[in-house]
């Protein structure tokens, strides 16, 4: 396996099978172990997927059961938490493959028992050469591509980092090799699963832009239909490709013919014979595949009422973000505050950091990043000071001036932030060890970029529309504009929070920019609000990102906070769903609780290696 790959700083398509029988539908075609409510094997020979475990001797919160169950399998068999993440991670892009997969990228915060530190990984998607600042601008108009168009298309494609920062993980931190970690993948995708109600959905959304590829088509819509829930889904091509990775390492990837099949199909999509779609061309190349580095980075790192939060540091905008947000809100004595006014102030304080994330904040290997400045008590009490008890902000509220005298204003222009996607994967691994792998990655937007890998079984990303496709920061340098080799900004915020050097809690989730305010808003929930991590996750989220009016869940809105939120002049637009998220917490008993998600998602998979009893 080539070890250079990192910096320091049947046909085509899914095979779809009769539907199994009523009553079976969760056990897979493998005949996976029943997992009972505690996360171990039951009775009933089938699998259960639950949201909550306990136990010791490792566990995983995941979106799918199958990948819980190749984590756990991993831990099992006495791998480490970097390896049972490798193979999450590989499951998900069988069973999860609108948000996760080989066409995407990521980023890893880990925790090393041995040397107690945290680490991070940056796997985030790059520029080709040929991109540059004006690369989404339309020649025909001289104005920016729609949207629409832009992420329908090879234009949109970044270099995938996936499978680099697979390797580099078990390189730094593993125990087994990648060959090993790929074969849970490999037997689901061999084997099946059982399409569930929120995949399916997810096709069913996609439906029109997947009809315009051929391989999309092939793969998602056989005989040109969503397939029904319950419906046994196999993916040869895609374990087709995990054994020649396995085979041949990741050079079968970045060097090889699974880099070149991507390459031609970002310069030439598989286009439909009656697709209604004339995408612009990608710019992706082989070279560009080749230069391809996952890059070690230090983390963020803030501490937050005696506890120390550590996060993503840029490309990614959550470590700071969330470090920002959290340093305005330890200014104020939230347990003194009523609920109602406890998260007004989150909301204001999540309002003033987004206006500083969107001016300051992009890959800081191309600008100039203030992150120290950003994340300092200083300029905390600046911002701090701008919030009124009595009534919301108007957004969008100037960014604050992270070099200045710390006087409470603002110091800059009002200005928009850009578009991003809201479908990402966030899961969470722990083992006997006490090590800890807090690991969001992605495609981008549900579907990513519409285009399966023709020979391949996965999509590939539309990462770069993650960029801003003109200026948005007026007279002021946007921090976000493409460049080439340039790593669009993210808002992806795994977390570890430790207490005396030990984790205590770890989380994150999916949602696009609404991934920072999740994130802010369970760490509220447990530290300030006192609630179990699993009733943190459960509780009903707002996400306030320097917009007019706040996006929420209906069940914060018509809660009675939600009319003292509104008397307070905040407005509302109604959410079915912010965030998907997984998170571990620590006891002092030694006990790992892994909590998901309740409802969101259909329900998400947690479970341990040896359940509490």
């Amino acid at each position: 396996m080539r070890g250079g790959r990192f910096g320091s700083a049947l046909s085509v398509g899914l095979l779809l099978a009769t539907a199994l029988t009523a009553g079976s539908a969760t056990a897979g075609a493998d005949e996976a172990l029943d997992r009972a409510p505690d996360g171990t094997t039951g009775s009933s020979g089938r699998s259960v997927e639950q949201p909550v475990a306990v136990g010791y001797g490792g566990a995983v919160a995941s979106d799918t059961l199958e990948s819980t169950e190749a984590g756990i399998e991993v831990l099992r068999r006495g791998g480490k938490a970097a390896d049972a993440a490798v193979a999450v991670a590989a499951t998900l892009g069988v069973t999860d493959p609108f948000v996760a997969g080989l066409g995407g990228g990521g980023f890893i915060v880990y925790y090393d028992a041995r040397t107690r530190k945290v680490s991070t990984i940056d796997g985030r998607e790059t520029t080709p050469a040929a991109g540059g600042e004006t690369m989404f601008i339309d020649p025909a108009t001289g104005e920016p591509y729609p949207f629409s168009t832009a992420v329908t298309s090879g234009l949109s494609v970044g270099v995938p980092g996936m499978l680099a920062t697979w390797e580099r993980a078990l390189q730094r931190w593993g125990r087994f090799d990648l060959d090993e970690m790929l074969q849970p993948a490999i037997r689901v995708a061999d084997r099946g699963f059982p399409l569930d109600a929120a995949v399916r959905g997810q096709i069913a959304s996609n439906a029109d832009r997947l009809s315009q590829f051929t391989s999309s088509a092939e793969l998602f819509l056989p005989g040109g239909e969503v397939p029904e829930v319950g419906t046994l889904m196999r993916n040869p091509d895609l374990a087709d490709t995990y054994r020649q990775i396995a085979r041949h390492g990741t050079d079968a990837f970045y060097e090889g013919s699974v880099g070149r099949d991507m390459v031609d199909a970002v310069q030439e999509p598989p286009l439909a014979p009656d697709a209604t779609i004339d995408p612009p061309a990608g710019l992706m190349t082989m070279d560009d595949v080749e230069a391809y580095r996952a890059i070690d980075r230090q983390p963020t790192h803030m501490q937050y009422r005696g506890y120390d939060v550590y996060g993503m540091a840029p490309p990614s905008s959550g470590g700071i973000t969330v470090g920002e947000a959290l340093n305005i809100l330890e200014r104020f004595d939230m347990s003194d505050m009523d609920r109602a006014q406890a998260l007004h102030h989150y909301l204001e304080a999540s309002r003033l950091a987004f206006a500083d994330r969107n001016r300051y904040i992009g890959d800081a290997d191309y600008v100039d990043v203030p992150q120290r400045q950003l994340l300092s008590d200083r300029f905390a009490t600046q911002r701090a000071c701008q919030i009124d008890p009595e009534a919301a902000g108007t957004s969008p509220v100037a960014p604050g001036n992270p070099f200045g005298p710390g006087t409470c204003q603002a110091a800059g222009k009002a200005t928009p932030g850009g578009l991003e996607g809201t479908h990402t994967n966030h899961f969470v691994v722990s083992d006997r060890w006490g090590n800890v792998v807090s690991y969001t990655n992605t495609i981008e937007q549900l579907g990513g970029s519409g285009i399966v890998v023709p020979g391949r079984g996965f999509l590939l990303n539309n990462e770069l529309t993650d960029f801003n496709f003109a200026p948005t920061q007026g007279d002021a340098p946007d921090p976000n504009l493409p460049e080439p080799g340039k790593r669009p900004r993210s808002s992806m915020s795994p977390t570890i929070v430790l207490h005396h050097g030990k984790p205590f809690f770890a989380v994150g989730s999916p949602g696009g920019t609404t991934i920072i305010t999740t994130v802010l808003q369970i760490i509220v929930n447990r530290l300030d609000f006192g609630m179990s991590l699993p009733d943190a996750i459960a509780a009903p989220r707002a996400t306030q990102r320097n917009t007019a009016r706040t996006l929420a869940e209906s069940t914060f809105i018509n809660a009675p906070t939600g009319a003292a939120l509104r008397a307070l002049g905040h407005e509302f637009d109604t959410s079915t769903g912010i965030g998907i998220a997984a998170g571990l917490e620590f006891r002092r008993d030694g006990a790992v609780i892994a909590a998901g998600e309740p409802v969101r998602h259909g329900g998400t998979s947690a479970a341990v290696v040896r359940p509490a009893r």
